[in-house]
């Protein structure tokens, strides 16, 4: 006797994808576009520099992996690769910046963490730039 069967329909999980896709790369847009403001507005920019790379190198590359590799999940656009510098600044935010702040702080980039994690090895789906740039004719 099978205790699991599914019935796995394709257009679902692409569906699903999409959703998730935008959902999450939605969300991170709204934590990178103010830092994309703060990079070209003319305050000084004050920001953690935990790997040693300088305040502004971190940003501008915390800015990259929030804002236009969101950018670019969105509208399905070398999704996995996109999907590797979030999730590295993420596992940065939650593994050492916000260590000191306890479980609450690390909480959210954990969560961004792992659902670029499941973008960078499903892929964007059926309904992304990749699939149309890859299946074109």
């Amino acid at each position: 006797m099978n205790s699991y069967k599914t019935n796995l329909n394709l257009l679902n999980v692409d569906i699903g994808l999409l959703i998730f896709r935008i959902a999450i790369a939605g969300l991170m847009l709204t934590h990178g576009f103010p830092k994309l403001l703060t990079l070209f507005g003319p305050d000084e920019i004050k920001f953690a520099d935990p790997l040693g790379l300088g305040e502004t190198v971190s940003f501008t590359l915390t800015v990259f992996a929030e804002f236009i590799c969101s950018a670019f999940i969105i509208f399905g656009f070398l999704t996995r690769f996109s999907a590797i510098p979030i999730i590295i600044t993420m596992a940065v935010a939650a593994f050492i910046v916000h260590v000191p702040d306890g479980f609450g702080k690390q909480e959210l980039p954990l969560l961004f963490m792992f659902g670029f994690l499941l973008l960078a090895i499903c892929g964007g789906g059926k309904y992304s730039l990749d699939y149309l740039l890859q299946n074109r004719k």
